[in-house]
């Protein structure tokens, strides 16, 4: 086993809810408890876009158009993101069972600048329809010529269909974890923090494989925890 040099991470991420937010800096923190160097970069739209909606229509109407991968563009990335990195994590969330409209955007303006031989990891945060997102950004970011050996999926703790009537609420505005015909069901939105823990956790071994210069491919992401 040869001990590697300490390397250099991006984290390339955008957040609308907040949730990939919580994940990303416990992600990062257990990154550097390995010594790596990690940079982080957000994703950020030229247009807001608020959450929650306040309002089922516009919830409605932002779901229609995300189904069909509308993209919004995004303000300029820094000067920090035009070098070579030994690890970039690509984080957002899942939109209508696709990778969010800024981040659709960042791919297709800065895909093969960005992704073109680098080692990519996607990291999704969704309520639990994740498999259509991985698949297609995966693609995407292989046209660039990124290679992807793992991904790290994190779905919100919540059985179906209160994990979904509860996620609708939420961006619409509404409190479905005080409402008297949810709350049983529904205690909590987004992740939780054994799940933000397990975050951590994963940084840490992420890290350590990186430090051993071992394949990502073989290590477990795809936890019980992380994916309940």
């Amino acid at each position: 086993m040869t001990i590697a040099r300490k390397k250099r991470i991006l984290i390339l991420s955008y957040s609308f809810s907040g949730q990939t937010s919580c994940l990303i800096r416990r992600l990062k923190t257990g990154l550097e408890k390995n010594g790596h160097r990690v940079l982080k970069e957000r994703i950020e739209p030229v247009v807001h876009l608020k959450f929650p909606t306040n309002s089922i229509g516009a919830c409605l109407i932002m779901m229609i158009r995300t189904l069909f991968r509308r993209r919004n563009p995004i303000c300029p990335l820094s000067e920090q993101v035009n070098q070579h990195f030994d690890l970039i994590i690509l984080a957002g969330p899942t939109w209508s069972y696709n990778p969010s409209g800024p981040i659709l955007y960042l791919i297709d303006h800065y895909g093969k600048k960005l992704f073109g031989g680098q080692t990519v990891l996607p990291l999704i945060s969704c309520r639990g329809y994740w498999r259509m997102h991985q698949w297609g950004l995966k693609a995407m970011l292989r046209r660039y010529g990124a290679h992807i050996p793992n991904s790290l999926i994190f779905s919100h703790p919540c059985h179906e269909p209160w994990r979904t009537i509860g996620v609708f609420m939420k961006i619409a505005g509404k409190a479905p974890e005080h409402s008297a015909f949810l709350r049983g069901h529904y205690k909590k939105f987004g992740h939780s923090q054994a799940q933000q823990d397990e975050a951590e956790r994963l940084g840490i071994l992420i890290g350590e494989a990186l430090r051993r210069n071992e394949d990502l491919s073989t290590l477990p992401l795809h936890t019980p925890i992380a994916l309940p």
